[in-house]
């Protein structure tokens, strides 16, 4: 089938309304819908609206609600406040150990939120103020916490994880697990980075000295049941307990026993409504992306793009490794633009076939596609974690730009290590399940 002009004014509508300040859901819905209902009307306009409620009809997208909730819990739980005790007991030390601090954190968090964007906006509104207080500037301060916040997703339970399952039809037990590795990686990496720019400017620590095994010993004892968490659900799946919908309810009633039985923080009376509300906005957003995604997934399948796509690509190259590279520009470019999920499902259905044509494992095409996307999230001009934690904290993005290069830098390091070398995501599943 050979595209026209007007077969692909979908696309460009969907870029132009995003850019007049549209969200990109009704971008997405708007651009489909016009297609449908102007440009090719051979389609009947309800079998679109089937088409959107039937995205919604999984049984596996449960476990988006329910790991939103566990990390809404946590938060009012008290068990965020625990993981990061141990993170400042770990790391404070360290030059620059607030900073440090927060780089842990946002790995040991998994991205329960649903969103990098919305973990970015919890730790600018946590550690952001403290860190200015202890001498940091405010955009070095923003910096580490948007580059920390790319990391969160990568790390189960992150929801971009189950999207992605649901995406390629793949095993959730297998791809959490792949994160782990991809995961430490970056937040090593920013670590590092952390490191090398408070020793030049001598920025604080927040401990005299690397604390004795007794006080690490204690301070993971008291942060047991935090730290015990993303590890639990992973544990759980391997030995057949609980499905992935189940484990994230599973998590919910454990983040509530832990918080309310164990630190003794959450109140119900108190919290639950605001947990609610949290779980509602947070759910809402991600299955509103999805469903949107899913609709004008229906429009690309229905010219044929996918096909022509991994046609285009096939005849360019049939090395898989220059395949992931054009992947990564690709997905790098996209994620400047668009919310990770919502890119992560436009191009999935794209690129995921020719990956697999090419003998790649779904798997490694998606932590590496993930770990993209959330690299272009904190990459100017346009990227979405940028503007999130310069809005909150209030620093000038000329100012954040100036510090962000470092950690996009070692991010990018991290990427292409991954990309290189797919053994580094597949080792962690093949030692829990076997050979994939």
């Amino acid at each position: 089938m050979t595209l026209t002009f007007i077969d692909l004014i979908p696309i460009f509508l969907v870029f132009l309304l995003y850019f007049m300040g549209m969200p990109i859901v009704y971008s997405l819905f708007g651009a489909t819908f016009f297609y449908f209902l102007v440009i090719d009307t051979t389609s009947k306009p309800w079998l679109i609206l089937q088409k959107v409620m039937g995205s919604t009809q999984s049984f596996s997208m449960l476990a988006i609600p329910f790991f939103i909730m566990a990390g809404s819990v946590m938060n009012y739980g008290g068990i965020s406040e625990k993981l990061m005790d141990f993170c400042e007991c770990v790391t404070g030390h360290m030059k620059g150990g607030l900073a440090q601090v927060n780089v842990l954190l946002s790995m040991l968090m998994g991205g329960c939120s649903g969103s990098a964007n919305a973990d970015c906006a919890m730790q600018s509104k946590m550690l952001v103020p403290e860190m200015e207080r202890r001498g940091y500037s405010k955009a070095f301060s923003a910096a580490v916490t948007a580059a920390s916040s790319a990391a969160t997703p990568v790390i189960p339970p992150g929801v971009n994880l189950i999207v992605f399952c649901l995406l390629a039809q793949t095993s959730l037990g297998r791809v959490f697990a792949a994160g782990y590795v991809p995961g430490i990686l970056m937040a090593i990496s920013m670590m590092i980075v952390v490191a090398i720019i408070a020793r030049k400017r001598h920025y604080p620590t927040t401990r005299d000295k690397f604390p004795s095994i007794w006080e690490i010993l204690k301070q993971a004892f008291i942060s047991f049941w935090g730290l015990a968490f993303p590890f639990g659900i992973i544990i759980g799946m391997r030995l057949g307990m609980f499905t992935p919908s189940e484990g994230g309810a599973v998590a919910v009633l454990y983040c509530f026993i832990v918080g309310g039985l164990f630190y003794r923080k959450l109140n119900l009376k108190k919290h639950f409504i605001p947990i609610l509300l949290d779980t509602i906005a947070g759910t809402s957003s991600v299955v509103l992306i999805m469903v949107s995604a899913s609709v004008f997934g229906n429009y690309l399948s229905w010219v044929n793009i996918p096909k022509i796509v991994a046609t285009a690509i096939l005849n360019l190259t049939s090395n898989k490794y220059v395949f992931l590279l054009l992947c990564n520009v690709v997905l790098l470019i996209m994620g400047m633009f668009l919310e990770g999920g919502a890119c992560l499902m436009i191009t999935t259905p794209l690129l995921l076939p020719v990956a697999l044509q090419l003998g790649i494992d779904p798997i490694h095409y998606g932590l590496v596609a993930i770990v993209n996307i959330m690299v272009g999230g904190i990459t100017p001009p346009f990227g979405s974690m940028m503007f999130t934690t310069c809005g909150i904290t209030g620093c000038p993005i000329s100012e954040f730009l100036k510090e962000i290069w470092p950690f996009i830098l070692s991010l990018i390091a991290v990427l292409l290590l991954c990309t290189f070398c797919p053994r580094l995501i597949t080792i962690v599943p093949d030692l829990l399940y076997g050979p994939g």
